[in-house]
């Protein structure tokens, strides 16, 4: 499968035709173009794409000659999601497989015709993308990456691996956060799961980096504080600051994401986001074949991920419950 790099901004909206029109204009098999809000040396980032790929190819769009995938790199970046964007629009591309509230934005005001499948939003409905779960209705689709009960889970786990824990702080930056980025869609679960093991929960907004520093210290005073931290753009982007704070002032955390633990973090749990990817790529084949993304409906998370840092959980001189070695998906020893 080819690949081109480059970048061409093109400001305004570009009509589509049928699928089959445009694949007769190129003289070739269907594009689908590929979106990530991920820089293009993020290694989950790639491997993101690498499934996308497998998926279209076990549904028979093996052959370079039957199918082309072009995957942009936005990076989080205001001006790369406009430029590739508006490249894929004025192409046009067959079907955009979209990465994050942000870039789905950026395409729904330049496209109302060109198939969309987006991959991570939390909220669908809110901007406007769709008109309901079950009925988007409209040239966007896809998976969100929310199930509120998780929250609940996260206060379980801290408790599970850090039996001394009493207090537990709720980290997250309210002008980052949507329904699902911040504590609100959470709240609910972690707060019934703290009562119920008596854990006295401290909700945190942090603005700047440094409010993630006095978090921490905060946490510190005495050896029963934790953190949970939330899923959204802000903790993501800080999240080798987080790791840090938590690792120098020896506070057990609980993260959202693998990444964390990748990069030194105690303990994740949260949606698997390959899966996520695989169910997308399924999407872009049944709409390939015809379907109408509108009457695809938007569906939630199915499969959820556990990975535990043993050397980090040696380092704050906790034992790992062998129920939890069990369950967990990976341990970096």
């Amino acid at each position: 499968m080819r690949r081109r790099d480059f970048i061409k901004v093109i400001t305004g909206s570009a009509v589509a035709w049928p699928l089959s029109s445009r694949a007769q204009q190129r003289n070739r098999g269907p594009k689908i173009g590929v979106i990530l809000n991920r820089a293009k040396t993020d290694p989950v980032g790639k491997s993101r794409v690498s499934v996308v790929e497998d998926q279209l190819s076990r549904l028979g769009w093996a052959d370079a000659n039957n199918v082309e995938i072009e995957a942009r790199w936005a990076a989080g970046k205001t001006d790369l999601m406009l430029a590739f964007a508006s490249q894929f629009v004025s192409q046009p591309v067959d079907v955009i497989i979209a990465h994050t509230t942000p870039l789905v934005a950026v395409l729904k005001q330049l496209t109302s015709t060109i198939p969309i499948v987006f991959v991570a939003v939390a909220d669908p409905i809110g901007p406007g993308f769709v008109k309901s779960f079950d009925y988007p209705g409209g040239n966007i689709t896809g998976f969100t990456n929310i199930e509120e009960t998780m929250g609940g889970k996260w206060v379980e786990l801290l408790r599970e691996i850090a039996h001394s824990v009493k207090r537990a702080s709720m980290l997250f930056n309210p002008e980052t956060a949507n329904a699902g980025g911040g504590g609100g869609i959470y709240l609910k679960s972690i707060e019934t799961a703290a009562r119920d093991t008596g854990t006295e929960l401290i909700v945190s907004a942090v603005h700047d980096p440094a409010d993630i520093d006095e978090v921490f210290a905060a946490m510190a005073q005495g050896s029963s504080g934790g953190v949970l931290v939330m899923p959204n753009a802000f903790t993501f982007l800080h999240r080798e600051r987080i790791v840090a704070q938590a690792e120098r002032y020896r506070v057990p955390t609980i993260y959202p994401q693998a990444e964390f633990v990748m990069a030194g973090g105690l303990l994740s749990y949260g949606v698997d986001y390959s899966d996520l990817w695989r169910r997308a790529a399924s999407y872009a084949d049944r709409i390939l074949k015809g379907a109408n993304p509108g009457d695809l409906p938007v569906q939630q998370p199915i499969k959820y991920e556990l990975k535990i840092n043993k050397k980090t959980a040696i380092a704050l001189g906790l034992s790992i419950p062998s129920t939890l070695l069990v369950a967990a998906d990976d341990v970096i020893e």
